[in-house]
């Protein structure tokens, strides 16, 4: 099983932070299977890879506990394949989702 994570500090107020992810993560072509305050699962829809090579995606806002603290995005792409190969299809999907809430966080 392929699985890549990351965690990205974040500068956007919290009210907007949710919607931005989501949009985001529905501009890469990804659809949203279950959403709650502070935890997001997307997954790529089938038909473009084998089904073994179809990413979900896992995102944890983790609010701070402490005013001095700032928020962060926990950041999961897996999948079924085995990643034999640096380049395979879960690292792209992963580097991709990643700069582009990087970018919009």
């Amino acid at each position: 099983m392929a699985r890549y994570t990351n965690s990205l500090p974040v500068s956007t107020a919290t009210v907007r932070l949710r919607d931005s992810i989501i949009s985001t993560l529905q501009a890469c072509g990804l659809h949203m299977i279950y959403e709650t305050k502070d935890y997001l699962v997307a997954k790529e829809q089938p038909g473009q890879v084998p089904l073994a090579q179809l990413t979900t995606i896992e995102v944890l806002i983790n609010q701070p506990t402490v005013a001095a603290e700032s928020a962060r995005v926990n950041l999961v792409v897996k999948n079924e394949e085995l990643p034999l190969s640096h380049n395979n299809h879960c690292e792209q999907v992963f580097s991709t989702v990643s700069q582009a809430i990087g970018a919009a966080v």
